[in-house]
C-alpha cells in the first residue's frame, strides 16, 4: 500500500494496518481502492483547510466503511452504514480501544449516509462525507486540484468502480426499501456516480 499520496499520508501502526488487511481480504479490489482514496480525499479536504483530525480513526473507519455491502456481512435487516458501524465496533473491541473511540468509528460509519455534519462539530465524520461523495459521485471535486486527483486515481485505479457500486446500492435499494441507499437510488444518485469526472479520464 502507497502511504503517501501528493504529499497526503496513512497512519501507521497497528489499528491502521489492521484495517488494510481486513478491507482487502474482503473488498473486490475496485471497492477496495474506494475505501482509500475516500481517506486520501477527506484527509486532503482537512489538510488544505488546516483541519486538525484523528487521522487512524479516520483511517480505519474509511477503510471499514462499506464492508458492509460486501456478502459476508450484509445485513438483511439493517441499512448497510448501521451494520457497517457494528462491525467497526467488534473490529476495534479487538484492537483493545475503549468504548467512546469504538462508538466513534461506528458513528462515522452511519454519518456518512446521513445529512453533512459541520466539521467544527464532529470533523472525522465530515471528512469522511467529503471523502465518499467526491470519490463517488463526484460531489465536491472542485475542492481539490486537478492533479492530486489525477495522482490519487493513478495510485489506486477506479477499475469500474462507478458501475459496480451502483449495482451494490440498488441491491441495498431492493432489499431495504427504506435505507438511505434506497433514496439514493430513487432519485438522480446513480446517473451522477456514472457520469463522476473521475472516471472520464
Amino acid at each position: 500500500m502507497l502511504i503517501e499520496v501528493a504529499g497526503v499520508r496513512v497512519p501507521v501502526g497497528r489499528a491502521a494496518e489492521a484495517a488494510r488487511l481486513v478491507c482487502e481480504e474482503y473488498a473486490d479490489d475496485a471497492l477496495y481502492h474506494h475505501s482509500v482514496r475516500s481517506y486520501f480525499f477527506g484527509a486532503a479536504w482537512a489538510e488544505t483547510r488546516g483541519l486538525d483530525f484523528d487521522r487512524e480513526l479516520f483511517f480505519v473507519s474509511a477503510l471499514l466503511h462499506d464492508l458492509a455491502l460486501t456478502p459476508p456481512f450484509d445485513s438483511h435487516t439493517l441499512s448497510f452504514e448501521e451494520a457497517g458501524g457494528h462491525l467497526a465496533r467488534v473490529f476495534t473491541a479487538g484492537l483493545g480501544w475503549p468504548t467512546e473511540r469504538r462508538d466513534r468509528a461506528a458513528e462515522l460509519i452511519v454519518l456518512h449516509m446521513r445529512d453533512d455534519v459541520a466539521p467544527e462539530a464532529d470533523v472525522e465524520s465530515r471528512l469522511l462525507q467529503v471523502g465518499t461523495s467526491a470519490d463517488v459521485s463526484g460531489a465536491g471535486l472542485e475542492d481539490f486540484d486537478a492533479s492530486f486527483r489525477d495522482a490519487l486515481v493513478a495510485a489506486y485505479p477506479r477499475r469500474g468502480f462507478a458501475k459496480s457500486f451502483v449495482h451494490l446500492f440498488q441491491g441495498q435499494a431492493e432489499r431495504k426499501p427504506g435505507c438511505a441507499a434506497a433514496e439514493l437510488v430513487a432519485g438522480g444518485w446513480p446517473e451522477r456516480t456514472l457520469s463522476n469526472l473521475l472516471d472520464q479520464g
